[in-house]
């Protein structure tokens, strides 16, 4: 192999190492994306199981006091 072709093949490995790492590099920036994305998900399932219960709660209240009401008329 001459020094032409050592050159060539250096550079198209080179640009390969660089795909690569770009590629990588992508991949990490999207998965951290996707973490902070679940992040926000988990804490806004939270908030809505926990607004769920507040409803459930004071729909149990309300038939609690329509039965008393109930009884006493």
């Amino acid at each position: 192999m001459d020094t032409a072709d050592l050159l060539d093949q250096l550079r198209a490995l080179s640009t390969r190492i660089q795909d690569l790492a770009d590629r990588c590099q992508r991949l990490a920036d999207e998965n951290r994306s996707l973490r902070q994305q679940q992040e926000h998900l988990v804490g806004e399932r939270s908030q809505l199981l926990a607004k769920n219960e507040q409803a459930r709660s004071r729909v149990e209240a309300m038939i609690s006091r329509l039965k008393s009401l109930e009884q006493h008329t």
